[in-house]
């Protein structure tokens, strides 16, 4: 099957968002199995740089990859175009059985829309946790929806939900019940068969040997609670009087850094908190190890650092405050309400009672090997492929 994957960021700025990298396992993972994939993105190599591409395709993985040059890009609030890459879609969509876009509210959706409808190419969209209008811009937002989303999500063969919980999102916004497909975000599996040695995090960032860590991973952005843990944190020192735990916050800044600083510099904790901002694949690993807890107090859509946080058999909690993901409260973690004493009740249990770690411990590595391996995600796409494509 010749399958087109349309997205504004590709492999490998996985700075700008997870999406990049479900597009990019989810494109490897079909090119071995004897798919003919080609991607369609631009030349983005992390949240405040561009890169200039000296050739066109790339090869990564048996996937041909065009970089498509942005003629407006600004990361701060997430705009991109590439004439280039409109180009691209016009000139060759017809080429393909299937074209996949990985973008909602998005000038690439709209455009893969208008030339699938054209040239009757069957068009997959999957939102990636961006239907809610939450955060900034929630005008302009439902603006988009009200003159282009009704429509693309109208248009499409079929939707892709990652959750139960997305799949509402999209039957509250018109899409009927048979177009929406319910496919959870994979992990490579492979990659976690070795794992860094116990205690390299905590030795490459100075961190005691004998202190517990309450990891966060990812963008440091006001719609990721992040200033909620660091209340919770703060009140894990100040009222329950722990002492052997460390808060390490380890991503880029989307924005909102200064403000989480500044709180927790007024909380009396900032001193107590590293912050790595954006480390490399493998320091990731090292401190997904290294961690007793991972933390993401707020999230829409699925995270990949919840599958990649499980891998390793790190327990999760989360918040009631943005999606939910069945699978978790009491299985491999807590979801817990969004207050901070509850965010650091359920941060406390897990990290002051060894077996219940242990517990949740084998439950991440059972659930990921059962219901998230890559193999069996992209297995449910394909079907979802020839399903559109046959149709």
């Amino acid at each position: 099957m010749r399958v087109l994957q349309v997205i504004n960021a590709f492999h490998p700025p996985y700075s700008s968002g997870g999406a990049a990298f479900v597009a990019h396992n989810i494109s490897k993972a079909l090119a071995k199995k004897g798919h003919e994939v080609t991607v369609f993105t631009t030349n983005v190599l992390s949240r405040n740089k561009l890169f200039c591409s000296k050739q066109n395709p790339n090869y990564s993985e048996e996937v041909k990859v065009y970089y498509f040059k942005n003629v407006v890009y600004k990361p701060s609030v997430h705009i991109y175009f590439s004439n280039e890459l409109v180009r691209a879609i016009k000139k060759n969509i017809f080429d393909y059985d299937v074209v996949h876009v990985h973008e909602y509210r998005s000038y690439i959706s709209w455009v893969v829309n208008h030339y699938s409808n054209k040239h009757k190419i069957p068009s997959i969209l999957q939102a990636h946790g961006q239907l809610p209008r939450v955060g900034s811009w929630r005008r302009l937002k439902w603006i988009y929806d009200f003159f282009f989303g009704y429509r693309l999500l109208k248009d499409a063969s079929k939707v892709i939900a990652l959750s139960m919980v997305e799949a509402e999102q999209y039957r509250s916004m018109g899409v009927l019940e048979e177009k929406i497909a319910i496919i959870p975000n994979g992990i490579d599996l492979s990659e976690y068969a070795e794992l860094p040695p116990k205690g390299a995090f905590k030795k490459k960032f100075n961190i005691p040997e004998d202190k517990k860590i309450i990891l966060y991973l990812g963008r440091i952005h006001k719609t990721k609670g992040v200033d909620l843990l660091v209340k919770a944190y703060a009140y894990l020192k100040n009222e329950t009087n722990v002492k052997d735990v460390v808060l390490v916050i380890a991503g880029p800044d989307d924005g909102y850094l200064n403000e989480v600083k500044a709180l927790a510099r007024s909380l009396g904790v900032y001193n107590l908190i590293v912050f790595t901002g954006f480390i490399s694949s493998e320091d990731k690993l090292k401190a997904l190890v290294d961690a007793d807890v991972f933390v993401t107090p707020s999230f829409y859509g699925f995270p990949m650092t919840f599958l990649e946080a499980c891998s390793v058999g790190t327990p999760i909690v989360t918040t009631s405050l943005g999606d939910t993901l069945e699978w978790i409260d009491g299985k491999v973690g807590y979801v817990t309400q969004p207050t901070h004493h509850d965010l650091a009740k359920a941060i406390y249990r897990i990290i002051s009672d060894d077996k219940l770690r242990r517990k949740f411990s084998r439950n991440c590595i059972k659930v990921v090997r059962s219901d998230f391996s890559l193999e069996k995600v992209v297995e449910r796409l394909e079907k979802v492929y020839e399903e559109v494509v046959e149709a």
